[in-house]
This record gives C-alpha cells, sequence and structure tokens, in this order.
C-alpha cells in the first residue's frame, strides 16, 4: 500500500514539475519580443556601468533596472501582439540613447549627465563637428545594440506569422497586470534594500556615481529630471525652513570664525586694478613638465615663481564644468546640486566679485571669443555684474589662420583683448576684467596650429662610423595626453605674450594678474598609465607586475585634478609676501574670501576661506567627496586615503563628513530659494 501512495506521491509531483515546465516553456514561446526587450535594455545598463565605472556586477542595480524595464514594458501587453513592437521599440530607442549620452557624458566629465543639460543642448551648435564626434568613443558604440536586435528579431517573427499564432493564445490584459505586479514587486524589493543615507543621496543627487551604482541609469535618469524640474518651482515651497538653515549656519560660523579678523595680506591689493584669466582646462601638473628638456608651461612657471603660487588648489565643478567654475570663483559657493546655475538659477541675486567691486567704483566686463550663448554667459555675467560681456560678435573672425578648435586662438584673443582693455583704462580709474581662453578645449586636434613642441623622446646614438645620430621614441605622440600636452604649451605661449603685450602698453604698473585653470583636462587613466609606464628602453610600456609600474587608481586620479592658482604683479618677485608657494590645500570657493581680504571688501556669503586667515583648510566638492591637508574622503564607498603620514581620528572624520553635507545643503538653499536677495529686501526693510 505504500508503494502504491508513494508512486501516486511521486506521480503528482512529476506532473506539477511537468505543467510548470510547459508554463515557463509556454510563457517563453509566446512572449519572445518582450523577453528580448527585457533582457537587451538590462544588459546595455550592466554594459554602461562597466564603461563608465568598471563595476562589473551590482545586484541592487540590476534588481532596480530589472523593475523599470517591467513596469515601461507592461503596457505594451494592452495592445495585440502584432502592434506592441510600437511601444517596446520607442521605448529600448530611449533607453539606449540614455546609455549612450552618459557613456559619453561620463568618458569626458567623469559624472552622469543630468537631466537639465537638455536646456544646454543648443551649446553644441556653438562647437563644430570635430569637438562634437570626438566626445564618442569606439567602446561607447556598443550601446546602440539594443534597438537593433530588436527589429531583427521583430522582423524574423513577423516572417514566421508568429503574432497571428500568439494571439490565439494570450491573454494580454492578464499578462499586463502579471508583469506590473513583477515590476512593482521587484521595486518594493529595490526600496526594502535601501539605506537611510540613500534616501538622502536621492533628494541631493549631487552623488551621481552612487546613485547610478545603487539604483542603475534608468531610475538614476528618472530621479534626475524629477529634480531639474524640481528645480523650477522648488523655490515656492520651503523657504523659510532654507532660510532658518541658512541663517543658523552663518551665525554658528561667524562665532568660530573671526570673519573680520586681518593678516599681513590685509588691503595689500586696495585700490588695484585686476585681470583675471580663466585657463580653459589647465593643470597644475603640468608646471612640472618638461619633454626634451623644454619645459612645458614655460611662462605659467615663471609667474609662479615670481608671485604667489597656490599648488594645491582643487576646481569644484559638476555638470557645468567651466561655467560652474566661473560661479564658484566670483561666489565662494558651489555648483548647483540639479542643472547649472547660469542656466538654471541665472534670474537671482549673487554676491559675487563683480557685483561687490563694482560698488567699490570698478568697472567690471568679461571677454570671451566665443559665442556670448554659450553656457548662457551673455545672462549670466550680467547677473554677476558685469557690466559688460566682450563675446565673439566684438572680436575679428577674418584670419581663419587663427581659429583653433571651438573659435578665435588664444593668442589672437589676446591681442584683440589689449586693444579693448587700453580703451577701459583710458576711460576708468579701476577696473575689473575676466578673459576666458578657449584653445586649450577639447579635443586638441588642430596640432599643425600649436608650434613645434613635441611630446617623443628624443636620444642620441652612435653609429658603426663614431657619429652622432639623433632617434626619437614616439611617446606621447599620437595619444589624447599627447595633443593635450601640445595644446597646453601652445596656451602657455599666449598667456606669456599677453603678458608681455599689458606690459608694453603700460597696463601692468596697477594691476594684480589672477591665473587660474578652470578643470582638469578628464583625460582617461588609461592615457595617464601609458604615460607614467613609458619604457624609454623599448618604447613599450611596463606591465602591471613590473616593479616599476605605476597605477593610476581613483585616488591618484582624484589628487591629480588640481588646478594652478596664481596670483602676480609685475614686482611682485621682489616683495617677500607675494613671491611664495602656498601649499595648504584649497578648493575653488576659497578664491573670493581670499582676494576678499587683499583688495578689501565684505561678503556674507562665502562659503570657502581666506587661505591666510584658517589653520584647516577642506574642499568639499559637489559629489559629497572632500579633501584636507590630512585626507581624501570617497562619499561614493565611504572610504579614504590618508596623505603624507597622518593621523587622523573617527571623531575628525565624521565631523568633516558633516560639515561637507551641511555646506551643500546651505549652497543649495542658497541659490535655489534666492536668499542672498532675501537678505538684502530684509536689510532695506
Amino acid at each position: 500500500m505504500k508503494k502504491v501512495k508513494t508512486f501516486f506521491k511521486d506521480l503528482l509531483v512529476k506532473i506539477k514539475n511537468r505543467y510548470k515546465q510547459i508554463s515557463v516553456v509556454l510563457y517563453i514561446k509566446t512572449n519572445i519580443l518582450f523577453i528580448t526587450y527585457v533582457l537587451i535594455n538590462l544588459i546595455n545598463s550592466w554594459l554602461l556601468r562597466i564603461v563608465t565605472m568598471g563595476n562589473l556586477f551590482s545586484f541592487k542595480a540590476i534588481i532596480s533596472d530589472l523593475a523599470f524595464i517591467l513596469v515601461l514594458g507592461s503596457f505594451a501587453y494592452l495592445l495585440k501582439p502584432k502592434k506592441q513592437y510600437r511601444v517596446l521599440m520607442p521605448l529600448t530607442i530611449i533607453m539606449m540613447l540614455t546609455c549612450i549620452i552618459n557613456a559619453v557624458y561620463y568618458e569626458n566629465y567623469v559624472s552622469f549627465a543630468s537631466f537639465s543639460l537638455l536646456s544646454t543642448a543648443s551649446f553644441l551648435g556653438d562647437m563644430n563637428g570635430a569637438v562634437v564626434t570626438s566626445l564618442i568613443k569606439i567602446k561607447d558604440v556598443i550601446l546602440i545594440f539594443p534597438p537593433i536586435v530588436l527589429f531583427i528579431v521583430h522582423t524574423i517573427l513577423k516572417k514566421k506569422h508568429y503574432y497571428d499564432n500568439v494571439e490565439k493564445i494570450e491573454r494580454s490584459k492578464k499578462r499586463f497586470l502579471n508583469t506590473i505586479i513583477l515590476g512593482v514587486l521587484m521595486t518594493f524589493l529595490t526600496i526594502s534594500m535601501m539605506q537611510s543615507s540613500d534616501y538622502s543621496r536621492l533628494k541631493k543627487q549631487w552623488n551621481r556615481e552612487y546613485l547610478v551604482q545603487r539604483f542603475g541609469i534608468y531610475v538614476y535618469q528618472i530621479n534626475d529630471a524629477i529634480k531639474s524640474t524640481e528645480s523650477k518651482f522648488t523655490s515656492m515651497f520651503g523657504y523659510d525652513n532654507a532660510a532658518k538653515t541658512v541663517r543658523e549656519f552663518y551665525e554658528e560660523k561667524n562665532q568660530t570664525q573671526n570673519t573680520s579678523q586681518t593678516n599681513e595680506y590685509t588691503n595689500i591689493f586696495e585700490g588695484k586694478n585686476v585681470i583675471v584669466i580663466h585657463a580653459e582646462s589647465m593643470m597644475t601638473q603640468n608646471m612640472t613638465l618638461s619633454f626634451n628638456n623644454k619645459e612645458l608651461t614655460p611662462n605659467l612657471n615663471k609667474l609662479a615663481s615670481e608671485g604667489l603660487f597656490f599648488s594645491n588648489y582643487y576646481p569644484q565643478v559638476s555638470v557645468g564644468t567651466s561655467s560652474d567654475t566661473e560661479f564658484t570663483f566670483n561666489t565662494s559657493l558651489l555648483p548647483a546640486s540639479t542643472g547649472t546655475v547660469f542656466v538654471n538659477y541665472w534670474d537671482r541675486t549673487y554676491e559675487a566679485i563683480p557685483n561687490i567691486l563694482k560698488q567699490k567704483g570698478y568697472y567690471t566686463a568679461s571677454m570671451h571669443a566665443n559665442n556670448g550663448s554659450f553656457w548662457n554667459r551673455n545672462v549670466m555675467h550680467k547677473t554677476l555684474g558685469y557690466d559688460k560681456l566682450y563675446a565673439r560678435d566684438t572680436y575679428d573672425y577674418s584670419n581663419e589662420d587663427e581659429i583653433i578648435g571651438m573659435g578665435l586662438s588664444d593668442k589672437e584673443f589676446f591681442r584683440q583683448s589689449v586693444e579693448k582693455i587700453k580703451k577701459i583704462s583710458e576711460e576708468n580709474n579701476n577696473y575689473y576684467l575676466t578673459l576666458i581662453t578657449l584653445s586649450n578645449h577639447t579635443p586638441w586636434d588642430d596640432e599643425d596650429k600649436y608650434g613645434d613642441y613635441t611630446v617623443n623622446y628624443k636620444y642620441t646614438e652612435t653609429d658603426e662610423n663614431g657619429n652622432t645620430v639623433e632617434k626619437s621614441l614616439p611617446y606621447m605622440e599620437g595619444t589624447d595626453l599627447g595633443r593635450y600636452f601640445k595644446s597646453v604649451h601652445y596656451a602657455d605661449e599666449a598667456i606669456g605674450e599677453f603678458i608681455n603685450e599689458l606690459d608694453a602698453s603700460g597696463l601692468l604698473d596697477n594691476t594684480v594678474i589672477v591665473v587660474y585653470g578652470d578643470h582638469d583636462a578628464k583625460i582617461a587613466k588609461s592615457e595617464y598609465r601609458y604615460f607614467y609606464n613609458y619604457d624609454f628602453e623599448t618604447g613599450e610600456e611596463y606591465e602591471k607586475d613590473d616593479p616599476r609600474y605605476v597605477d593610476v587608481d581613483y585616488y591618484n586620479y582624484e589628487l591629480n585634478r588640481k588646478v594652478p592658482f596664481i596670483i602676480w604683479t609685475k614686482d611682485s618677485k621682489d616683495n617677500e609676501l607675494l613671491n611664495k608657494e602656498v601649499d595648504k590645500v584649497m578648493g575653488m570657493y576659497d578664491a573670493m574670501p581670499t582676494l576678499a581680504n587683499m583688495f578689501n571688501f565684505d561678503y556674507t556669503y562665502a562659503l570657502g576661506h581666506d587661505i591666510f586667515s584658517t589653520n584647516e583648510n577642506i574642499v568639499v566638492f559637489p559629489n559629497g567627496n572632500w579633501v584636507t591637508d590630512k585626507m581624501y574622503y570617497n562619499a561614493q564607498k565611504d572610504e579614504y586615503l590618508l596623505l603624507k603620514d597622518s593621523v587622523v581620528t573617527d571623531e575628525e572624520i565624521e565631523k568633516n563628513k558633516a560639515y561637507a553635507n551641511k555646506i551643500l545643503e546651505v549652497s543649495d538653499s542658497i541659490i535655489v530659494y534666492d536668499l542672498e536677495a532675501g537678505e538684502q529686501n530684509e536689510e532695506e526693510k
């Protein structure tokens, strides 16, 4: 009897399993198009994380992406099988474009694209074709496969009359319901795995790498779209809480830091003119390099050796790149957490250097040989307090030989600008001018116009007849980094010629020259690995197991992003105060307070510090990372690298983490809620 029961029990199990197998097989056979749609888009988002962050596997991101793909695709089941392609193909194209845009953006800016950048897409029209196409790398092309695969599968199914056969079997509404329920369950699973910090990061949206790594590209992009749209109307809500947060922050700051403290640099430049050179993509590392015994940046090196050189100066840019630098340098605030200040928050009141100096009787102007609409400068520069923007329409473009990359060459730009400065000098007692260079902008393709500077390795050998023969190895020739170096040398030459022309015109006698790099060149780590690991004996690259191999890891790359910041006058080399290197860690937002102390003007909302009045400085980046003289903290992974032989306590780290989060919140509140205008209105009352 037991044997009979066991037999029937086993038979029932087999039948049940067989039924399950049949159900699964039947589902697959009748849902080929939908399954293809799910797999190709899931694989593409996975490939994106590989080509950008090198993230091979992230279970949480996969679940999140899958939930998104299922929920969106489920609506295709509301149509008949032969019409579902009309829904699935557009969705696939949108997700493919999302992946490609983010891959290209990450390749060039080491961050993920913001939805708000769609409003700046017109800027691409100001770039020539070479600049745009150079942004796309070969590895990004693999991300275009989903629509191709879906089209091929759809075509095959159509030829085999698949849809007609499926239509007899499929219960569309039931499958729609089952699919959307599965997608919702996946969503709840994603939510259940979230930590408290994840909610904060989604809300703030500044730690983009973490969000893509944790939630996948699709959820990140939807969240970014919401946050970017939110920026249009959030100022209508939460004003009181934001104002309270900002007020309490500055009250505490004023209590703990004496902002009226004077030092040996106080008022040292009062009454002098200021010419600021915004040096496109200029990095501090360039100033340490030579090729074939020729300095890469001899003119910047000269300025640094004769003036104040801040050698540990970091840019703090987000998606706005150059425009973020202009904003932070002039206001001592950080870039906006969503969108860009220049495009999304131009209609605010800002306590900026041009605005402040204008109140002291200065004429303020900016000069840039590109279109004034690029980064919305023609509007935003007025907001910052510039009396005039001398843009492309004020420069002579008739000589085609003087066109490099995106526009007028730096040398010609400076030559024409000197004439403008002469006129400004004749009509005004004091002036504050910003000159924004252009030639050193990616992709650095105009090598024939950069001069004869070479980045190969030249050496001599004695031949069999005893004659000395000059030979060379390619080294950096033909690489992105090599082209960048050639462009850097040209840009440096242009700065040197500009200084000489100012001197010859008598414009340096009562003038302070300020030079800063706007951001790093954003060149791939692989280029730097080749640069550091070139074997000059063989012309090949050191292998990883070679003891001479230098790895360019995350921290090496981040710490190498420093840009030059130099304050120089014609006679600074003879002044001990003005002729030295300052190696204290410093950020772009420290420039305004430091210059304020030197030029004697007051400020209220600066987040940075006068570098000569602070002992322990901290540079906070828009993605939540921060650096001090002791350590570099990676907010994405909650880990850090100690610098030198530093010793830090857990208490010190937690204090800096809290401070970094606070000033990101404060800066964003000031920008979004236009709190500086609110303060001015209160004072007027």
